[in-house]
């Protein structure tokens, strides 16, 4: 069965341990990022034994399970519900669309982020994220069962948004690359080879101030691992420890106007002009996270053998 990695601080030192229940095992070794310790204790990581586990999880700060040494990869336009939330076609995207977070927006799942002074559309996005295991050789082909192999295991990930930056400027790296727009975590879950089939079971969940905005399967995705990884390694070198976040589901707080409107956008407004009135529209939308809301985000397998926690996140001001 599955093994849930936590990363934490104890007297302000970061350590890694195994959590069994409400108890960690801590680990002895010295593995400063993510990839140091998947590349070099993999098999520590799952013969250390519930035995083992003697710290209160309650007595710690969990830190992401992810460290800011590793890429953070992302896939937009991933899920249908999704694209079709936005006013597009998912004709138009018979492509993988990628692109990379800041890895110093990853934070711990249960850290306050704060919306920048300038940021007033704010969202979110509920995520898998897969975190790698071994380095992806050039033009490596990803088949059916490979995943163990090159996979360590899945994570949570809320890719915030600042929609505001993000659209007008086209920008998809500034608009989701401020400090702490990656909250990562709690746990990152190593699964067995039986486990990886069970992917696309993954149900996730997201919700604001006890509001439930996003719920889907990891099923819908377009774009799976397998394909994903093997473009990817057509593309650049990955390492052990990287992040690969996956997509969100419909249900984020930006939504497609109405076709009217989109005729008036296309047709009688500049570009400037558009995007005052996506911001001013926006501002009234109530959707959009403030200072003050609380978000919960979980993923799970619906029998609950495979769980990676739940995230709760709080929306702060400057």
């Amino acid at each position: 069965m599955s093994r849930t990695i936590i990363r934490y601080a104890e007297g302000g030192t970061p350590r890694w341990g195994v959590q069994f229940g409400h108890l960690i095992a801590p680990l002895d070794v010295h593995a400063p990022s993510t990839g140091d310790l998947l590349s070099r204790h993999w098999d520590l990581l799952w013969a250390i034994a519930p035995e083992n586990a003697s710290v209160p999880l309650e007595r710690v700060e969990v830190l992401s399970p992810v460290t800011q040494h590793q890429q953070f990869i992302c896939q937009g336009v991933n899920y249908r519900s999704h694209i079709a939330e936005s006013g597009l076609r998912l004709e138009d995207f018979p492509f993988n669309t990628i692109f990379t977070k800041a890895p110093s927006s990853i934070t711990a799942a249960d850290a306050p982020v704060v919306r920048p002074a300038h940021v007033q559309l704010l969202d979110y996005e509920i995520e898998l994220g897969l975190v790698l295991r071994a380095p992806v050789p050039a033009g490596t082909m990803v088949g059916p069962g490979d995943l163990p192999r090159w996979l360590a295991g899945v994570t949570i990930v809320n890719d915030l948004s600042a929609r505001d930056v993000q659209l007008p400027q086209g920008q998809f790296y500034k608009g989701k690359s401020y400090r702490g727009f990656g909250p990562v975590g709690p746990a990152l879950v190593l699964l067995t080879p039986q486990e990886w089939a069970r992917w696309p079971e993954l149900h996730m969940r997201l919700s604001v101030n006890g509001q439930t905005r996003q719920d889907a399967y990891c099923a819908e995705m377009i774009h799976g691992p397998m394909a994903t990884l093997t473009e990817l390694a057509a593309l650049q070198d990955l390492h052990p420890g990287d992040l690969i976040a996956t997509g969100t589901p419909a249900g984020c707080a930006a939504r497609a106007p109405g076709k009217l409107v989109m005729f008036i956008l296309k047709h009688l407004m500049s570009d400037a002009g558009k995007w005052r009135a996506f911001i001013g529209k926006g501002r009234s939308n109530p959707a959009y996270l403030r200072p003050g809301d609380r978000i919960s985000a979980s993923i799970r397998t619906d029998d609950g053998a495979i769980d990676l926690g739940e995230q709760t996140t709080a929306i702060t001001a400057p």
